[in-house]
């Protein structure tokens, strides 16, 4: 796929991606030119050991801090060709980049609904359209019951199915999950992969997990490994999920 392409098709797609922290004898380049490709409706892993680069390039990706080099295609949006192309990156993060992490991270004072209402509500939506793509969201991910319920009275696999409907809740072309099974057990993690493959074909989201879980690695179609700030891909397994 060319670069045309993708920018019609969307996904996420960057080239050559470079992050250096410090100058001169003290420089550490924790990525060393990055290339990465999530289309549409693809979910695919990101492993790699501690220190390989896994985190600096989740925050590339996630417009948390700017990288050194390279170029960044965002659904059909160039967002970042050897410096920032977006004015606003509070909005990008907002309207295009969902975010899933290891902890739901939920508003305790706050109900389910309102949890996932809440982004939308920020980025001007009325409350009640809100609160109807909220509760729309809840329903398909089989939570609408624990719609009026605080974060308290959920099952950590509920909180988990609430932080991903917030994740989703403003259809944003990609989604960054970091570390989203590791607090569950191996039923539950499954369950968690199905919603994220099944949620990316519905709403033509990529999605990259970055997970050291060894137990949902062979859910995945492909996979990139990170090792000394370089990338790689491979053929995953990709079972239960056609």
């Amino acid at each position: 796929m060319d670069r045309t392409d993708q920018e019609t098709t969307g996904g996420i797609r960057i080239e050559g991606l470079r992050k250096r922290y410090g100058q001169g004898d003290t420089a550490v380049d924790a990525l060393k030119g990055v290339d990465m490709q999530v289309g549409p409706g693809e979910v695919v892993g990101l492993v790699g050991p501690s220190g390989s680069g896994k985190s600096t390039l989740l925050k590339c990706l996630g417009a948390i801090i700017e990288p050194t080099a390279g170029r960044m295609t965002l659904g059909r949006d160039l967002i970042y060709d050897d410096g920032w192309r977006i004015p606003d990156l509070r909005a990008l993060r907002r309207d295009k980049i969902g975010f899933v992490f290891q902890a739901p991270y939920l508003i305790p004072f706050l109900d389910v609904t309102d949890n996932v209402a809440l982004l939308p509500m920020l980025a001007g939506r009325p409350n009640g359209e809100a609160r109807w793509q909220a509760l729309e969201l809840l329903q398909a991910l089989d939570v609408a019951h624990r719609a009026k319920a605080m974060p308290s009275q959920l099952s950590g696999g509920e909180q988990q199915r609430v932080a991903i409907a917030r994740g989703l809740v403003n259809r944003p072309p990609v989604i960054l999950a970091d570390e989203p099974t590791a607090p569950l057990d191996s039923e539950r993690a499954l369950a968690v992969i199905r919603i994220l493959n099944r949620m990316a074909r519905q709403f033509d989201t990529a999605i990259i997990v970055v997970t050291h879980d060894e137990k949902i690695l062979p859910t995945f179609k492909r996979i990139y490994h990170i090792r000394d700030g370089v990338t790689y891909e491979e053929a995953g397994e990709g079972r239960g999920f056609d």
